[in-house]
């Protein structure tokens, strides 16, 4: 599969049989909104800067919540969780999607910002290939608490999102303190995450940074 990231929490995943997009955003963020054909649209949470799915091309399914779904032999399960740690009182709710495809299973958290994940939310998640985690705080879950979440999953690789770009307008921390709380003193910025199943790290967590597309 490969992954590619547009910033904030938008990701391209493009497996044997389909193309999946996550968060899509509108160009009021400062950035360039992705467009590409996607079979498949996840949308976390009902903010701009999540759900442009007019940007993506084509006529893909649209899923905005929680529930399973099956499309194109991709899988998808939708987990309700909350914006803030305030149980959704500040921001709302959030939809973290559990993917299964090429025989992986990869966990977007959308913009998650309880200071844990619940114990039956874990239990929802279970063992994970990728994680993609915000760490920008501010309207998410910040560096540390990333890395506090990064343990409770134990993925095979993490990709941080939702953290300070150029150009980006929203105010958010940058990679640094996730990455030095997960003890990376340098990380490679890949423009595409090219993978497959059986190349995954087995023993620690990888931590793989995009640079946005």
């Amino acid at each position: 599969m490969v992954i590619t990231w547009y910033g904030q929490s938008c990701f391209k995943i493009e497996s044997r049989g389909a193309v999946l997009a996550i968060d899509p955003f509108g160009k009021e963020i400062g950035l360039t909104p992705p467009r590409f054909k996607a079979d498949l649209v996840l949308i976390t949470h009902a903010h701009f800067d999540h759900q442009n799915q007019n940007a993506i091309q084509g006529e893909p399914f649209i899923i905005d919540g929680p529930g399973e779904y099956e499309v194109k032999g991709i899988g998808v399960r939708g987990v309700r969780t909350f914006h803030d740690s305030a149980s959704g009182k500040e921001r709302g709710v959030n939809t973290v999607y559990i993917i299964n495809l090429e025989d992986a299973k990869i966990c977007h958290l959308g913009d998650f910002g309880e200071e844990r994940l619940r114990q039956d939310v874990l239990e929802e998640i279970g063992d994970v290939d990728i994680l993609m985690v915000p760490i920008g705080g501010t309207y998410t879950i910040d560096g540390k608490q990333a890395a506090f979440v990064v343990s409770q999953i134990e993925p095979r690789v993490v990709i941080p999102m939702h953290y300070k770009i150029p150009k980006l307008g929203a105010s958010l921390a940058g990679k640094e303190s996730f990455l030095k709380e997960m003890g990376v003193k340098e990380a490679d910025s890949l423009e595409k995450f090219v993978i497959k199943k059986k190349d995954l790290p087995e023993e620690e967590t990888k931590v793989v940074v995009l640079q946005p597309a």
